[in-house]
Parts: C-alpha cells; structure tokens; sequence
C-alpha cells in the first residue's frame, strides 16, 4: 500500500460520510449540493485510485465524471426549480 491508495482510504472514510449525510437529509437544494459535492470527491478518490494502482482506466473513468458530474447537477436543479419542460415555457416565470 502507497501513499496514493492511503490518501484515497482517507478520503473515503472522511469525505465521503458528510456528502451521503447531506443527501440523505435536508431540503432539495442542500441535497443537490451534497449530490455535487460527492462527486467532486468521487473524481479525486478514482484520481487518487488511478495513481495509487498504476492503471489508466480509473484516471479515464474520473474525466469522465468530472465532465459528467456537473451537466447532471444542472438536470437535476432544472427538475427542481419546478418549471415545465413545455415548448412555450420561456422561464420566467409561471401563469397561475
């Protein structure tokens, strides 16, 4: 064991239990933050992974959600800023 795979155990002990509490509890937006938060910190643990091992496809799988991981932040607070995915809808607000 190195200390890039010692450096990753840490991160996932310490890091990771905040985040899933986070979005476990609490209203949506603070859940959305736990929800990005978690995934920042799953990007450096298959970093840390992909160094630690000396394999390149875990450094792959970590672009890919870092690219990943924010567009689904931004699907997930268009679903819970409550407007209508309908083709007239221009955002600005709602007819009652």
């Amino acid at each position: 064991m190195n200390a890039w795979l010692v450096a990753a155990a840490v991160l996932s002990t310490l890091g990771m239990p905040p985040c899933l509490w986070a979005v476990a509890r609490g209203p949506a937006h603070e859940r959305l933050a736990g929800l990005s938060l978690a995934t920042a910190f799953a990007t450096v643990l298959f970093l840390l992974t992909a160094q630690g091992v000396g394999r390149s496809s875990y450094a792959d799988l970590a672009l890919v959600l870092a690219v990943l991981g924010p567009a689904g932040t931004l699907v997930f607070a268009r679903f819970l800023g409550g407007r209508s995915i309908e083709a007239g809808d221009t955002g600005r607000g709602r007819e009652g």
